[in-house]
């Protein structure tokens, strides 16, 4: 009877231990919580950024864009490039590996004529990427709407990443508006999106009569779109269709026998995600019906790196570029 009075009392005192020494850590966790132990393993990974809301407020303009002038090498070396990449669009020619002149091709989507009037898409840039031969042009992603007067793009050259907004309803057209992809910008109208550095970018028809465009950046501080640029009048393009896609103007490098941005770009991913369309005034993903591939099967060497990969990430709204 000793003995187990002994013991009934012993069990006694340690669950009354147990119930003060949990009230003392349960009191340190609420008086501090800098020091308080959790009460099971919060390790998460971390989640991604939500998606870029096409219908997000339309305020303030791109206070970082500038109008290109011609008067310094900077400004002579865009103008060729706009003066190449003009002519190539506007014979369709997809220059034959091996010639002279540079390869121009491209791989994404083109959204159809009459279904839509506004596109909107999150596209990654890499500061990182450098373009060393000043023929060498990467323009990966860029988007236009359907007889849009703007077309935003992503732009590589030997200058440094730009993104640019090309006026189709001018003459002689060309970049209307660029940005330096730098610091200021990477703070303002970027964010990671499963490992990429990526922005927003909307093109939208202007309610009202006439065919006039709105180009927006996605403004991550303020989660508002910011208006780059704006243009009415006549698309030039003489395509009617859209497109997103990734688009390499390239020359062969003698020591390797592939295009140059092959080495350039080995670690570069160009991708292009929530592709969105707008019709009747409310947007859409990208589907097969609306924006077909450019190409099923692309082949790496038709664009001077055989080692590149074409990805369909998504039902047409998500592809990835990459070695």
């Amino acid at each position: 009877m000793q003995s187990t009075l002994t013991g009934h009392k012993l069990r006694t005192a340690l669950a009354a231990l147990a119930i003060a020494t949990a009230a003392a850590l349960g009191a340190l966790q609420s008086a501090d919580p800098a020091t308080a132990r959790p009460a099971a393993d919060t390790t998460t990974t971390p989640a991604a950024p939500a998606a870029v809301s096409p219908d997000a407020p339309h305020r303030g303009t791109v206070a970082l864009a500038r109008t290109p002038g011609h008067r310094t090498a900077h400004d002579a070396g865009r103008d060729r490039a706009v003066a190449a990449l003009k002519e190539a669009r506007a014979t369709g020619h997809r220059t034959a590996p091996g010639v002279a002149a540079p390869t121009h091709n491209w791989w994404g989507v083109f959204p159809r004529s009459g279904t839509h009037d506004g596109i909107t898409a999150t596209h990654s840039v890499d500061p990182a990427y450098r373009v060393a031969n000043s023929q060498n042009f990467t323009y990966a992603p860029t988007t236009k709407a359907q007889n849009s007067c703007i077309e935003v793009v992503t732009a590589y050259w030997s200058a440094g990443a730009e993104i640019w907004a090309w006026d189709w309803c001018s003459d002689p057209g060309g970049p209307a508006k660029t940005l330096p992809v730098n610091a200021d910008f990477r703070a303002k109208y970027t964010t990671t999106t499963d490992g990429l550095l990526t922005y927003g970018v909307q093109l939208s028809k202007d309610a009202g009569s006439g065919n006039s465009w709105s180009a927006y950046l996605y403004n991550q501080r303020s989660a508002q779109w910011e208006l780059l640029y704006r243009q009415s009048g006549r698309d030039r393009s003489a395509l009617d269709h859209g497109w997103d896609i990734f688009e390499i103007y390239a020359t062969v490098n003698p020591s390797t026998g592939t295009g140059h941005y092959c080495t350039e770009a080995r670690n570069t991913v160009f991708d292009s995600r929530s592709i969105q369309l707008r019709a009747n005034g409310s947007w859409q993903p990208a589907t097969p019906a609306d924006s077909p591939w450019t190409s099923q099967n692309p082949n790496g060497r038709d664009f001077l790196c055989p080692a590149l990969k074409f990805l369909k990430a998504g039902a047409n709204d998500h592809y990835t570029v990459r070695q």
